[in-house]
């Protein structure tokens, strides 16, 4: 569904990212897993079109789409609701970018506040939400910009150890759930295990992708798997290549 051929970026004299080439299946869940610094960030504002790179290309369902924004939702670190907002109207704001009436593009978002656990928080004010339903009300707000095909930089990174365990599980449902494509970045390799059909590894000065991992869905599906022999040899695979 998403494919970047051979990209490369500097800023000046530095070299930030060379020869990148990655692929994303349609439904599948893909992670970029690298340290800070490593040019995830970077690499994904090529990817959203925000910029362009130095060389290489972007294809989106075989389209190039190099240097064009708009194509796929993305949602960055921080969850960017409007604080003098409610939650109903931040969550409908990708709707009324595209000229629908405010009343209209409420009542088309309200029926999806049931599927991302947010049925009661319609009229109430960011501020007013914990941290783990400000980023539910974010992620509904990425998949009412296009569920077709997500980014999500570290998008659990500012949560708590419960909250983001209990936030994670519930990713993985709904993104399943709704067989939407998401390309995420994480630090964390853990989340990348968890959360990941496979994992593409972001290392060195240049950032180029070092390895790939493919997890296998059947390991995944144990309940117990954060604590199991095959998560601790994923662990030990991704941690030879960091």
């Amino acid at each position: 569904m998403l494919t970047a051929t051979n990209i490369s970026k500097h800023y000046q004299t530095q070299q930030v990212l060379a020869d990148i080439n990655i692929e994303v299946g349609r439904g599948e869940l893909v992670c970029l897993l690298g340290e800070s610094g490593v040019g995830k960030t970077t690499l994904f504002q090529i990817l959203s079109g925000l910029e362009r790179p130095d060389e290489g290309a972007v294809f989106l369902q075989g389209e190039e789409i190099t240097g064009i924004s708009g194509k796929m939702s993305y949602m960055q670190q921080k969850d960017l609701l409007l604080p003098f907002e409610t939650i109903l109207d931040n969550v409908a704001i990708p709707l009324t970018l595209r000229g629908a009436p405010k009343k209209a593009a409420r009542e088309t978002a309200r029926p999806y506040f049931a599927e991302f656990g947010l049925v009661g928080c319609e009229h109430k004010y960011p501020a007013q939400l914990s941290g783990g339903m400000r980023q539910r009300a974010a992620l509904l707000r990425a998949c009412l910009f296009s569920d077709q095909l997500m980014l999500l930089d570290e998008p659990f990174s500012a949560l708590d150890v419960t909250t983001k365990a209990a936030i994670q599980m519930w990713f993985i449902a709904v993104m399943k759930n709704r067989q939407t494509t998401a390309l995420f970045i994480t630090h964390d390799v853990d989340e990348a295990i968890l959360l990941s059909d496979r994992i593409y590894i972001l290392s060195g000065a240049p950032g180029r992708i070092s390895h790939e991992a493919t997890l296998c869905g059947t390991y995944k599906a144990d309940p117990d798997f954060a604590v199991s022999a095959h998560f601790l040899a994923y662990k030990k695979e991704i941690l030879r290549h960091l």
